[in-house]
């Protein structure tokens, strides 16, 4: 396996996990961050934008709201690379969205509350995209370990 289909490899596992535990966490921990929300406007007011009808079944929505985080995020996470530098840059790129899902979202119209409801939603923010991007720097770690240069 190349070194690209190895890093793709790490930035889904990433992805998934991130997709996993925010979907699971959301359901049992008061005031978790809500992406799946922020993820659903975005695709509302994308389409809108492009003169396109956004579904208006909300099942369908989040369906399309979670699809689209797990390919956005593990083309993201993937740039953690693979060998020995996955980690820092596993990190660093985890820390960086997780902040961006904190600072972002009321700029760009899209709300504050899913992500920054409380100092406990913005820590879970954060954690849970660091946690993708350890992931991703895990499995690159473990899948490079066999080349010698990186």
């Amino acid at each position: 396996m190349n070194n690209a289909l190895k890093a793709m490899a790490s930035g889904l596992a990433g992805a998934v996990v991130l997709t996993v535990v925010h979907e699971t966490l959301r359901r049992f921990v008061p005031n978790a961050p809500r992406m799946d929300v922020l993820g659903m406007r975005s695709i509302e007011k994308l389409m809108t934008k492009a003169d396109q009808e956004p579904p208006h079944d909300k099942e369908e929505l989040h369906n399309w709201a979670l699809a689209g985080d797990v390919v956005s995020n593990s083309l993201y996470y993937s740039l953690a690379g693979t060998g020995k530098n996955a980690w820092w840059r596993g990190v660093a790129l985890g820390a960086a969205a997780g902040a961006g899902a904190v600072l972002l979202p009321g700029p760009l119209g899209l709300g504050e509350e899913p992500s920054n409801k409380t100092t406990k939603t913005q820590v879970m923010t954060v954690s849970y995209y660091l946690l993708g991007g350890l992931v991703a720097a895990a499995l690159g770690y473990a899948l490079g370990s066999d080349d010698s240069d990186d």
